[in-house]
């Protein structure tokens, strides 16, 4: 039996319940390039986040979104690449990636918006750059369904 304590926290925890289940099935339905889509969108939440926090003068609320994009950024980003097919551009990618987490760590010792700004800029070029990707890929992919069915009328 619960008592009203339980209940509360409960009821609380809820929304953010059904948030984490969102989340979890947009990540299990998505495609790989929609992946890396949220992974940018992640990133670049934490960091604003972190840009809030440190504005209001929370340093530990700023560590901790900090710490968010840093796993985002290591554990995500540079992880997706591979350098065997990506080449160059990977190579390139991950010195970003490697720069944008120094980047994030001098933010975070040294209480510097100048890096997290820096490092929300050059997230959001390759990010930007990923969505047209991924725009273009979804307008071939209308085309070449148009042109396989053309009696269909689409």
């Amino acid at each position: 039996m619960m008592n009203r304590r339980g209940a509360a926290a409960a009821w609380r925890q809820g929304p953010g319940s059904y948030a984490r289940v969102g989340v979890e099935s947009d990540v299990l339905s998505a495609s790989p390039h929609r992946l890396i889509e949220m992974l940018f969108d992640g990133a670049l939440s934490a960091i604003r986040t972190a840009r809030l926090q440190l504005e209001n003068g929370d340093r530990g609320a700023k560590g901790l979104a900090i710490s968010k994009a840093l796993d985002i950024v290591n554990n995500g980003l540079l992880a997706a690449l591979d350098e065997e097919q990506g080449g160059d551009i990977a190579a390139q990618l991950a010195a970003i990636y490697y720069y944008v987490g120094r980047l994030l760590l001098k933010a975070n010792l040294h209480d510097d918006d100048d890096s997290l700004a820096e490092a929300g800029r050059l997230l959001e070029d390759i990010a930007s750059a990923w969505r047209q990707i991924g725009a273009g890929r979804q307008a071939a992919g209308a085309t070449e369904i148009r042109e396989a069915i053309p009696d269909a009328g689409i």
